[in-house]
């Protein structure tokens, strides 16, 4: 059975909410509109951004994961209840994302807040070159102070319109990012012994250390026309945050301010990670990916590395392999010893043409700007002794 904790336990505020630096919010259509006039609950959104604005004011970085579009569109289309074909999912996104988009950015506007909005969809966070260039782009919002609101991009998916894989989207974009903590706001306040209202004797519980085929069990099936996965997805997300570091958290949010209720304490489920996000990434890229080539460095980039800095251009001697951007890569010294894996930001043939140049040609060599890292201290494994 899953580990868990009391009552009075589950009242307080876990060290792992107040402790997250980097945060993923998972937002689902059945809470961003209203299910009989197919409406944004603005109210409720607002609260949300207000709650997003004060974790901000406290250091934190957040991104969010939003469900919505279909729904907003369906109901400007006038198309009727019930289930979509595929093209008018795909239309009834197109027209709902703009109004989607137009709402976060005021809203957060109001509080101070700039927003960026990425389309993505599961592909992109599985097939590695589209991974890191969606990695880099949200790593340079956060540290331009802005806020990603990540949407699954319904205008061009199949599969994800067909499943709703959002909760599963959210936990791949908070692996993507290293992100202390995933939320997913539910419309219920955790993970019960039962789907609710299906057993009389049904008890929440507050946390989970494993997911095993009891908790899964627990999951059901159930869900609605607006949200598809319901707790099923939700356990899936679970399995792939906690294997990429991430802790997860569901919580309900049905009520106003549902991330300040996090932090006062209100009922929730929690999933903890046996590792934490880097220690986690860092195994991935040593243990698990396939490594396509080999870069060889010279004295100066070793020590470099050493010392946790990340594998500039300019100390890279030769390259091997065949590799596109985003691959696995061997490191080794100039006598051959290896150093670490990790993923080229650049494909061979752009790096070949760069080996040590100073950043300041690479823009004139390649025809566009790239960055000065042939891998970056983020997307490498090295081992302790050479940390």
């Amino acid at each position: 059975m899953p580990q868990t904790a009391t009552a009075a336990e589950a009242s307080r505020v876990r060290p792992e909410w107040g402790e997250a630096r980097r945060i993923v919010v998972k937002i689902g259509s059945a809470l961003l509109t209203d299910r009989e006039t197919g409406t944004l609950k603005r109210d409720w959104l607002a609260s949300l951004v207000a709650d997003v604005a004060e974790l901000v004011r406290e250091g934190r970085e957040v991104v969010l994961v939003s469900s919505g579009s279909i729904a907003l569109g369906r109901h400007t289309l006038g198309l009727p209840t019930g289930p979509l074909e595929l093209e008018q999912s795909q239309a009834a996104a197109a027209v709902g994302q703009i109004s989607l988009a137009h709402a976060y950015q005021e809203l957060a506007a109001q509080s101070g807040l700039t927003v960026a909005q990425i389309l993505l969809t599961l592909g992109d966070t599985e097939q590695r070159r589209r991974y890191l260039n969606a990695r880099h782009t949200i790593e340079t919002l956060l540290e331009l102070k802005a806020i990603p609101v990540v949407n699954e991009n319904d205008t061009v998916a199949t599969a994800e319109i067909k499943y709703g894989d959002n909760d599963r989207l959210s936990a791949r974009v908070a692996g993507m990012v290293s992100a202390d903590c995933l939320v997913l706001l539910s419309d219920v306040d955790g993970l019960y012994t039962a789907p609710p209202g299906t057993d009389p004797n049904v008890t929440h519980i507050p946390l989970v250390t494993e997911i095993t085929s009891q908790i899964e069990a627990m999951a059901g099936d159930a869900g609605t026309e607006l949200s598809k996965g319901g707790m099923k997805t939700k356990i899936e997300a679970g399995r792939i945050a906690l294997g990429a570091g991430t802790n997860m958290v569901i919580t309900t949010g049905k009520v106003m301010h549902p991330l300040r209720a996090i932090s006062e304490g209100s009922r929730v489920t929690w999933f903890l990670a046996k590792q934490d996000p880097v220690t986690a990434r860092k195994r991935w890229i040593s243990g698990q990916l396939t490594p396509r080539g080999t870069v060889f460095v010279d004295a100066g980039a070793e020590k470099a590395l050493a010392q946790g800095k990340s594998l500039l251009v300019a100390g890279v001697t030769r390259v091997e392999g065949t590799f596109e951007r985003g691959d696995a890569v061997i490191i080794r010294s100039a006598d051959g010893r290896e150093l670490g894996r990790g993923l080229s930001a650049y494909a061979k043939g752009d790096a070949v043409n760069i080996l040590g140049r100073k950043s300041s040609e690479i823009a004139e060599i390649l025809g566009f700007e790239g960055g000065p890292e042939l891998i970056h201290r983020n997307d490498m494994a090295l081992p302790r002794k050479s940390m």
